[in-house]
């Protein structure tokens, strides 16, 4: 089994940017991440230091704990919360409110700009018009961070909106919106956010949806 990270290399994982990975630290500690497959240096100027996907699971994994561990366990209605991790989460739609102040539109523009330099750096050829390995694997924040940055509202306990959800297909999410007015709204979005879109039937419901799959080229 692979030795877990030091306490000071714990630190500069968790001080990583929570979007794209970028890392700050000493040149021993970033080499160190680097050999241990926790962290890469892009191959172009600045030749910043960055998370791979390893990486990102251990910070995530030690900020969910750090989170469950600050909540005592007699505080039920606490405990039966939806567990935030600390790190930025785009809204899926269905959640309790909606927080639409001017701080919530800046985090939302400073992810998206920052999500928007992880393709630079990361996609071979620095495009920034596709997504990148790191959308790939986090399709539902991904496709949400895409909708809410362009100015889409989710959907609330009393408000309509949409909702971003996994599907049983490989790279591959499903966005549920009221009506064709913000279907087709939502589809031009995700399409000049490097999305392929579709429209299709709920057969059991009848609804119209949108099946939305990360672009490749």
């Amino acid at each position: 089994m692979t030795r877990p990270p030091t306490a000071a290399q714990r630190r500069v994982i968790d001080a990583a940017d929570p979007v794209t990975g970028r890392l700050r630290g000493t040149e021993s500690q970033l080499a160190a991440l680097v050999k241990r497959g926790l962290a890469f240096r892009h191959p172009r100027p600045p030749h910043d230091h960055f998370l791979t996907p390893a990486g990102h699971r251990i910070r995530e994994e030690g900020a969910a704990e750090a989170e469950v561990a600050s909540v005592p366990a007699a505080e039920d209605a606490a405990s039966r919360a939806p567990a935030g991790t600390g790190v930025f989460a785009a809204r899926i739609g269905g959640e309790e409110s909606v927080d639409a102040g001017p701080g919530r539109i800046r985090e939302v523009h400073s992810a998206w700009q920052g999500l928007l330099e992880l393709r630079r750096m990361t996609n071979p050829d620095g495009a920034v018009d596709r997504p990148c390995g790191w959308e790939r694997t986090h399709l539902v924040q991904a496709a949400a961070l895409a909708l809410e940055a362009a100015g889409h509202r989710p959907a609330t306990a009393d408000a309509d909106g949409y909702r971003v959800r996994a599907t049983p297909q490989p790279e591959a999410v499903a966005v549920h919106v009221p009506d064709a007015e913000s279907r087709q709204g939502c589809a031009a979005t995700l399409e000049k956010a490097g999305w392929q879109v579709g429209e299709y039937t709920e057969p059991r419901t009848r609804a119209r949806y949108l099946l939305a799959s990360p672009r490749r080229v």
